[in-house]
């Protein structure tokens, strides 16, 4: 079985491993490009002044770790409870519906993480790969695809259904189909979900996913200078 102490700092793990060519990196901080995602992380707790030069004053980024309690002049932070979750025992199941999603697509995704909001994502987010669709119609109603990679393990993100699909299915089905992705590579899918988000994680243990840990998430503006 792969070690899971990896996912203890997932964001530092992938940038500083599998998704190292997204990364800038200054000593004990680390962040994605900006035009892939707006996520940060810590390598220790004495990274927020690494962290601080590397994004530069009165920027916004957002982080989730071991390491949230920054020092005086990072304001404001928002918290909110999550947990992780870990798919060792879920069966993926690919999806005759759900179409690989490509740069051409582009837009409607934006347009899509725009009205649903399934948290950060940026211009260039699709670049991480593996995300898939469902249409209706030729308009793009649901998605998801993958986002940290960390040795062993591939995290499930951005899994969105235009409102008026909910309750269809969707998401489950994409979540399936993009964990069987993530297993024929032999990496074990995870996620993480707010835990305000009853309905998601109900989903995510429904199939089969197990919460590994409580974690947080902030949202954060680095000292003005």
């Amino acid at each position: 079985m792969p070690d899971h102490h990896a996912l203890d700092n997932p964001i530092w793990a992938a940038l500083t491993g599998p998704l190292a060519q997204y990364a800038e990196i200054r000593g004990e901080a680390a962040r994605f490009d900006p035009d892939i995602s707006l996520l940060t992380a810590l390598g220790s707790d004495a990274g927020w002044d690494d962290l601080a030069a590397l994004i530069g004053p009165d920027t916004e980024s957002f982080i989730s770790g071991p390491f949230l309690d920054p020092p005086r002049g990072w304001a404001p932070l928002v918290r909110h409870p999550g947990v992780q979750l870990v798919g060792s025992g879920v069966r993926g199941e690919p999806d005759a519906e759900a179409v690989p999603l490509t740069e051409a697509d582009n837009p409607e995704i934006l347009d899509l993480v725009a009205r649903t909001r399934p948290g950060p994502f940026r211009d260039r987010t699709i670049d991480l790969g593996g995300y898939l669709g469902i249409r209706d119609g030729g308009a793009l109603v649901a998605m998801a695809g993958e986002r940290l990679r960390v040795p062993g393990f591939t995290e499930i993100s951005a899994v969105c259904t235009d409102p008026a699909y909910r309750g269809r299915g969707l998401a489950a089905r994409l979540s399936l189909a993009v964990a069987a992705g993530i297993q024929a590579r032999g990496n074990t899918p995870f996620l993480a979900a707010l835990t305000a988000n009853t309905g998601a994680v109900r989903l995510y243990e429904r199939l089969g996913f197990k919460v590994r840990r409580e974690v947080w998430f902030a949202s954060l503006h680095t000292p003005a200078g």
